[in-house]
């Protein structure tokens, strides 16, 4: 019944022109807000977030946005709301971190910020070295006033802070080892250094969903709930279609990882692909938020854009588990005319 009404409103409005186009307008108003294959990846470009390997941190209300994207450094944005961003004025090329103040000119990546007793701490990948600066604000200038890399003879990527509820201070990061593999170590009490002795292997390729192409697990981040240590990670190459997000965990930190045989726990959203690199923290609200990467669109990469969603703990198997909701945020950049 309901059907035929439906198509004896469309014939009463296809005979009037004014009613037509009104009809039309409506109909193509839903179709671009519906989240599917259809979408105008084009138009959304322009305005979205241009960070790979995103992280974001809340500090005095504001939330502030880091990533890969500069070639001279790393850039930051601002928002109230998760939804709206835009470049601080007044910091040199909008970038928290610039070349000039650290070691290495180039491959700035992976950006991590965390507030410390009064420090801001930036770990971030440069000439494929895992590197740390340190500022005042979370606007920067971040700076090293030593300028080398943490590990200087030995290629890394993807360092990650970990403090634990004891205070003891960990790092986690990429090794090319095995292909991409994920490490942790403990870290010097001022954040600074890692402890060469207490680097202990976490986990490589082990699972199918992985192996597409090449040999990566990548952009860990580590949370604990309930006295368990939950990482998440990233599998495949970025440039793949199939990069996608998976999880590990462990009752001991410097102990063996086990991954969820139910991986990735979040892998092509929506219409969405390459998305990875995840980092979590919490909103204004205390709830467990994701951010993310993904392709441009279905056949380009770059430029990669940021994308939020909620993260749950749920049961399965009579065990507490990391769930990630398929319903993002599409954060947005106002750019002045």
């Amino acid at each position: 019944m309901i059907y035929g009404y439906l198509i004896l409103l469309i014939n009463i409005v296809m005979k009037d022109n004014c009613l037509k186009f009104i009809f039309l307008f409506a109909l193509f108003s839903i179709c671009i807000s519906c989240k599917s294959d259809d979408v105008d990846n084009e138009k959304l470009a322009s305005i979205l977030v241009p960070l790979g390997d995103p992280f974001i941190i809340l500090y005095n209300d504001t939330y502030y946005a880091y990533g890969t994207n500069a070639g001279n450094g790393i850039e930051v944005f601002v928002s109230t709301d998760l939804k709206s961003w835009k470049r601080p004025e007044g910091i040199n090329q909008g970038l928290a971190l610039y070349k000039d103040d650290v070691w290495a000119d180039r491959k700035f990546w992976a950006p991590e910020v965390y507030y410390v007793k009064g420090k801001f701490y930036m770990y971030y990948s440069a000439d494929e070295h895992i590197c740390v600066a340190t500022s005042d604000s979370p606007l920067g200038p971040f700076k090293q006033s030593v300028q080398k890399p943490m590990i200087e003879g030995e290629k890394c990527i993807d360092n990650s802070l970990f403090i634990d509820d004891n205070g003891k201070p960990y790092l986690f990061f990429v090794r090319f080892n095995d292909g991409n593999n994920i490490w942790v170590a403990e870290l010097t009490d001022d954040l600074l250094n890692i402890k060469p002795e207490t680097m202990h292997k976490c986990i490589s390729v082990s699972q199918p969903w992985e192996e597409v192409w090449p040999r990566v697990n990548e952009g860990p981040f580590a949370i604990k709930h309930k006295g368990k240590y939950y990482l998440t990670y990233s599998a495949n190459s970025f440039e793949s279609p199939f990069y996608g997000i998976g999880c590990a965990i462990a009752s001991d930190l410097m102990g063996k990882w086990k991954k969820y045989d139910w991986n990735p726990i979040l892998q092509k959203p929506g219409y969405l692909v390459g998305v990875g690199h995840g980092a979590i923290f919490k909103d204004k609200k205390g709830l467990l938020r994701l951010v993310f990467h993904a392709h441009k669109d279905k056949n380009t990469i770059h430029p990669r854009a940021m994308y939020i969603t909620t993260v749950n703990f749920k049961q399965k198997n009579g065990e507490e588990i990391i769930s990630i909701d398929d319903n993002y945020i599409i954060p947005t950049l106002t750019v002045k005319k």
